[in-house]
This record gives C-alpha cells, sequence and structure tokens, in this order.
C-alpha cells in the first residue's frame, strides 16, 4: 500500500475516533440532581458515565497516536516492525496505531 492510500486511511480513522470522542463527551456529562430519575436509575447512570470516561480516554489516547503515526508517514522507518524491520499490517496500525512491533514479534 502506497504512502498517499494509507494516509488517507489513517484520516479516516482520525475522523471517525474524533466523532466518537464527541459522543463519549456528550454521554459523560453529568446528571443534574434536579433531574427526577430515580436512586436505582441514578447510580446506574453514574456506574455508566465512569465507563463512558474510560472509554472516552481510551478513545483519546487512540487520536493521539493516529495523529502521530499520520505525521511519520514518509519517514524511510515508518510501518517498519523495530525487532525484524518487517512491514507492520495496515490493520494493526489502525488498531493500534501506537504499535511499534509486528504481530509476530508483539507476542
Amino acid at each position: 500500500m502506497d504512502s498517499s492510500a494509507l494516509k488517507q486511511q489513517i484520516e479516516v480513522e482520525i475522523e471517525r475516533t474524533q466523532a466518537i470522542i464527541i459522543e463519549y463527551k456528550e454521554a459523560s456529562k453529568p446528571i443534574s440532581p434536579d433531574d427526577a430519575i430515580g436512586r436505582l436509575s441514578r447510580m446506574d447512570a453514574i456506574n455508566n458515565k465512569s465507563v463512558t470516561e474510560a472509554a472516552l480516554r481510551q478513545a483519546e489516547s487512540k487520536l493521539s497516536a493516529l495523529k502521530n503515526v499520520s505525521a511519520q508517514i514518509g519517514s524511510p522507518e515508518f510501518g517498519l516492525c523495530l525487532s525484524c524491520k518487517a512491514p507492520i499490517a495496515i490493520g494493526r496500525m489502525l488498531i493500534r496505531p501506537e504499535s511499534q512491533h509486528c504481530v509476530r514479534c508483539a507476542r
């Protein structure tokens, strides 16, 4: 895969991740104590909020890593495993952009 197609796929993944972050931020807004939703529903909402906040942190971390990967495209070492120097699969770079090792060496 050439670098322009790879950059395009990474840009698409960046846009997708940014949209997910917006959704998570909206879902993790606090519930006003004035809202009459009941004690158990409020406890569920608090639990869901903490799960959503964890997913938000993970998505923000992925976005940062995707932007770093996007900036590195074109460098001679880009997309090569640090251990065996084999190309890292595009799917791995999109799912785990912080990966610097191929699947075989990451084990």
